[in-house]
């Protein structure tokens, strides 16, 4: 049942992922009517409770507990990050509701489906190999973002409107590959330890079972967006495209998988 497991958070958790969700409800709910001082400033409010919720599920629960929600939530805690960032250059980004909307749902899905106990005593090293493949999500989940605003930005050019991004075309395409490029990068490291040390970290060698094969064709298709984009100059539709193939067979890999396990089949292996 998803009751139950909701509940089996500690208060303390529960309260602080409650907290989150309603922080980042509010500027998604009242965006029209704030400033985009005011807009921002709440949006990053909301931001700095969503890390300490993820900072308690992770480091105060015993044992801490992840699954695919969490994943998710952590996903769209590096992409907000990303906007904090950018939002120092490009105070005008027009992105704040739709980020404020993708925080609460996050954070809510992950209240729900707070995951199984992760017993991280097997190696040393899984939870760097988890780091890993989170912040490649995080790297390709700002991608999407970036290639979603792009994409929106470009429609409204050819029906001769503002284009309303608040960042120049030019500069988002740049941005959108270099996030690309360090998700590739992310990704090719974690797939490099599961490999060399899978026995290590998980008890078992390298097999192929359904997250490994999402893995490396994700990995494929982001391998030839790169190689498209260098040696043909891909941009545009197609790109953007193959970015959104990749992603979507990365989500398959570790959230599809667990969510398959954690809700369908009620297993935590």
């Amino acid at each position: 049942m998803i009751l139950p497991s909701a509940v089996s958070a500690s208060p303390v958790g529960l309260l602080l992922g409650l907290a989150a969700a309603a922080a980042y409800a509010l500027p998604a709910a009242i965006a029209q009517r704030l400033n985009a001082a005011s807009s921002r400033g709440l949006l990053l409010a909301a931001w700095a409770l969503h890390a300490v919720a993820l900072g308690w599920s992770l480091a105060g629960e015993h044992p801490p507990r992840f699954g695919f929600a969490p994943a998710l939530s952590v996903t769209a805690w590096l992409v907000l990050t990303v906007y904090a960032v950018e939002s120092r250059f490009y105070p005008r980004l027009q992105t704040r509701r739709a980020l404020a909307g993708l925080g609460a749902l996050a954070v809510l899905l992950a209240f729900v489906f707070p995951g199984t106990p992760l017993h991280i005593g097997t190696s040393p090293w899984l939870p760097l190999h988890l780091a890993l493949g989170i912040a490649s999500y995080g790297m390709f989940g700002a991608a999407v973002v970036h290639a979603w605003i792009m994409t929106s930005a470009e429609q409204r050019i050819r029906q001769a409107a503002d284009p309303a991004s608040g960042m120049p075309l030019l500069t988002l395409e740049r941005l959108t590959f270099r996030f690309v490029t360090a998700g590739f990068v992310l990704l090719t490291a974690t797939l490099a330890a599961g490999w060399l040390f899978g026995e290590s970290l998980y008890g078992q060698a390298w097999r192929w079972d359904h997250k490994t094969l999402f893995s490396v064709l994700s990995w494929i298709a982001f391998a030839v967006l790169l190689v498209g984009r260098r040696h043909f100059g891909w941009r545009g539709r197609v790109a953007v495209r193959v970015l959104y193939v990749g992603t979507i067979l990365l989500l398959l890999a570790y959230v599809g998988s667990r969510f398959v396990l954690e809700v369908i089949l009620h297993r935590t292996t």
